[in-house]
């Protein structure tokens, strides 16, 4: 992806009023941000409203600082022996097809993880992927039963895939990362509600850092996004579309 490749998919997703809905169709419409761009009001309104159209015309406060920080991420992950960075936009062949099925899915998915998997071209390659959710507040109990659940699966061929929230979350992480292979495929794929500059919450920093050796971390959100509540629900469409089964443990 070039700078200015990155800067028109930012501008899209920054531009208030013009969601997810929206930006598809415009795509659909025009092709790359890059050609919605070159555009103008009276083409944008066969897609959008009027008031998204003007939106649009209007470039956003923060689109220059956020490419810059963004780009400066991007080069960042290239440095030798450490985690990847890397952005999978709605029209790259890396997308994941299922994903790409579902009724919303994101303009944009941010990647850290193991190199492999993040500059290899293909991020979400396995076929086989179980979401595992459950209660913030588990059992011992509990916890214990989706690690070896996790463990159990992932030494199965399936790839665990939840959201790095504490109790339940956390453990099938930990549990999909107990012995992780060095194949060709995550061995666990967290789906974050905040930036990846950020961990949230801070109890599973050390975490997140295992998964991003062995695995990927997943957002939609820009750099910078703070744990927003409404943030949460959201992210978990994103659990789902990725995942062939859901295993739900202690509700």
């Amino acid at each position: 992806m070039q700078r200015d490749e990155l800067a028109a998919w930012l501008r899209l997703t920054l531009t208030p009023g013009v969601g997810n809905g929206a930006a598809r169709r415009l795509l659909a419409a025009f092709g790359l941000p890059q050609n919605i761009f070159a555009q103008g009001e009276r083409d944008w309104q066969s897609c959008v409203t009027t008031a998204q159209a003007r939106a649009l015309a209007r470039v956003p406060e923060e689109l220059e600082s956020l490419t810059e920080r963004t780009w400066q991420w991007l080069l960042d992950g290239r440095a030798p022996a450490q985690p990847a960075h890397g952005i999978v936009t709605l029209g790259d062949e890396a997308y994941p097809p299922a994903l790409l099925a579902t009724e919303d899915p994101p303009l944009l998915l941010y990647l850290l993880g193991a190199p492999q998997f993040v500059q290899g071209g293909a991020p979400f390659a396995p076929v086989h992927s179980l979401a595992m959710v459950g209660s913030r507040n588990p059992t011992a109990q509990g916890a214990d039963h989706a690690r070896q659940f996790a463990r159990a699966l992932r030494e199965a061929g399936l790839c665990i895939v939840s959201g790095l929230a504490l109790g339940i979350d956390a453990a099938a992480h930990e549990g999909a990362l107990i012995d992780p292979p060095d194949g060709a495929a995550p061995a666990t794929i967290a789906i974050v509600g905040t930036g990846l500059d950020r961990v949230y919450p801070r109890a599973n920093k050390e975490l997140a850092h295992r998964i991003a050796r062995h695995g990927l971390l997943v957002s939609e959100y820009p750099l910078g996004t703070p744990p927003l509540p409404a943030n949460f629900p959201k992210r978990n469409r994103i659990i789902s579309g990725l995942s062939q089964g859901t295993l739900v443990v202690e509700a």
